[in-house]
């Protein structure tokens, strides 16, 4: 093979698409889907290239660094794409202990295991990359200084009529860090120790921190597809606050192809913003949903405006994040290719034609099978 990558945490949401990617894209290289299966991997998530030559699954915890130093070894691992990580803010917010262990003691096992690995060899990091994925989460809120929406000074091929900004200011690749939730300090801890690898051992790092994804496959805590099913089955659609709350949308497969691009051509030590220039507020996103379920449904759009059930805001929520990925755009060339009406009709789509997957997943079923698949593993 021309190159042996591993990829943590793809047998979760966004990594089972770079995984995808990368598996069908590259035949030459090995992937190796690193993933410890816990409540948001699944395996089926993989079920379209599980037999493909190119394409090795181990469970296997980041934590364990031993573990994943004799796998470097054994596969001769020159790449290191590292999605893994707790990622709900209202779980940190329950459990931040294990949000502190998984992505900030799980990311400097991975790190170090990559530098003793590449040192070991002749030619030590020539040709190696360690490629960290964060969010945008570790900047902090911005103000909205326009509640109500302007057109903003730059926007993309992908953008909609839509498209607006509800403020001047957009998180840059150089602005300070303020993470609010526990979720977001220990992104913000792991983000320092890769850097900090790089600017000790000369460890060739990037890092990017991206907007919020959508998309299949998504795990059913999250807005989307939480809402998308509750619709479906009209059950109560929660909604924090007065859902006044901004959010950058991005499809998942626009950031599957991002960190493509960002792994082959970007520039080591360097970061990247990776988003859609796509802000939406969270009721207006619901709104979207609820029309675009009850359409594709057979109902009359609209008919379920009626669960919104606005609740108790949740501790230290930030009001609004919005992605400058300018650098991305004009140094890489790349930019989102889906407008977020295209994006959110795929998505739904997506969720009602695999409501079977949707069942496996909320009953917890397909846990249960890998705990007996891996037992004594």
């Amino acid at each position: 093979m021309k190159r042996s990558i591993i990829i943590t945490g793809g047998a979760g949401f966004i990594g089972s698409h770079v995984v995808r990617l990368f598996v069908n894209k590259y035949p030459e290289y090995r992937i190796l889907c690193l993933d410890s299966l816990t409540y948001a991997g699944n395996l089926a998530n993989l079920k379209d290239i599980e037999d493909k030559p190119n394409f090795r699954f181990v469970k296997m915890d980041i934590c364990d660094f031993d573990s994943v130093l004799a796998l470097m070894q054994e596969e001769k691992v020159d790449g290191v794409i590292h999605l893994a990580a707790e990622s709900h803010v209202d779980r940190s917010i329950k459990d931040p202990f294990t949000f502190a262990k998984t992505n900030v003691l799980g990311t400097l096992s991975m790190l170090q295991a990559a530098r003793l690995w590449w040192e070991s060899l002749p030619e030590k990091y020539e040709g190696k990359r360690f490629y960290h994925i964060s969010t945008d989460e570790v900047y902090g809120a911005l103000e909205m200084t326009h509640p109500e929406g302007v057109k903003p000074p730059f926007s993309t091929r992908a953008s909609s009529d839509h498209h607006l900004a509800y403020g001047e200011v957009f998180f840059t690749e150089d602005m300070k860090y303020q993470p609010h939730s526990p979720y977001s300090a220990a992104k913000a801890s792991s983000d320092h120790f890769v850097r900090a690898f790089h600017d000790t051992y000369g460890l060739p790092t990037i890092v990017t921190n991206c907007s919020n994804n959508y998309g299949p496959y998504q795990f059913p805590e999250k807005l989307i597809p939480l809402f998308i099913n509750n619709i479906r089955h009209r059950k109560p659609l929660p909604v924090y606050g007065k859902g006044e709350n901004v959010r950058d949308w991005l499809y998942v497969e626009d950031h599957a192809r991002a960190i493509d691009v960002i792994f082959h051509k970007g520039k080591v030590a360097e970061t990247y913003n990776i988003g859609g220039f796509n802000e939406w507020k969270n009721i207006d996103v619901i709104k979207v949903l609820i029309n675009t379920v009850d359409r594709l449904l057979g109902r009359p759009e609209g008919a379920d405006i009626d669960l919104i059930t606005f609740v108790t805001d949740r501790a230290g929520h930030d009001l609004r994040y919005a992605i400058d990925s300018r650098k991305l755009q004009k140094e890489l060339g790349w930019e989102p290719s889906l407008q977020f009406e295209e994006g959110i009709e795929k998505t739904v789509r997506w969720y009602l034609d695999n409501q079977e997957w949707m069942d496996n997943v909320t009953s917890g079923d397909y846990q249960k099978y890998y705990d007996e698949m891996y037992k004594g593993r």
